[in-house]
């Protein structure tokens, strides 16, 4: 586990690196972006995904080890499984809903702000707004929580 942990670093350590460099040198954006900054991302990117594999395969085995040191270990029903399937849909609805409200709300603010800087309050309201419909959705599936 400590050598994926050492790979998902050094991966994400390597794009920031990247990142600066270009920032630092923000010229060659505007000329040719050198061949060895593709291959750099692509290594990553590909050190990123063996990392995050490996740690979902080694999360397996513990999770085994786990639930037989456990000892018992209580069943669950189909009524209870889709129950909590049905408990986590408003919070994951309500999220994808957040998510693009804020979207076209955010891209909106932005160009009323550059015009006009004094709505900028008022553009705030309208984010808070749409950032709370993901927590009406997370009350909910508290509410419906309790209910089990």
């Amino acid at each position: 586990m400590t050598i994926i942990t050492i790979l998902l670093t050094l991966s994400v350590v390597g794009i920031i690196s990247v990142g600066v460099y270009l920032s630092m040198f923000p010229e060659i954006l505007k000329q040719k972006i050198p061949p060895w900054v593709k291959g750099s991302v692509l290594a990553n990117l590909a050190l990123f995904g063996i990392g995050v594999v490996g740690i979902l395969l080694g999360s397996v085995n513990e999770a085994a080890a786990a639930q037989s040191a456990a000892g018992e270990i209580k069943e669950i029903s189909i009524g209870l499984g889709l129950a909590l399937v049905g408990i986590g849909l408003p919070t994951g609805l309500a999220a994808i809903g957040a998510g693009m409200a804020v979207s076209s709300v955010g891209s909106a603010s932005l160009a009323v702000i550059v015009e006009k800087p004094e709505l900028f309050g008022r553009t705030l309201i309208y984010l808070g707004l749409a950032e709370g419909i993901a927590i009406y959705g997370l009350v909910v599936s508290i509410l419906l929580l309790g209910k089990i």
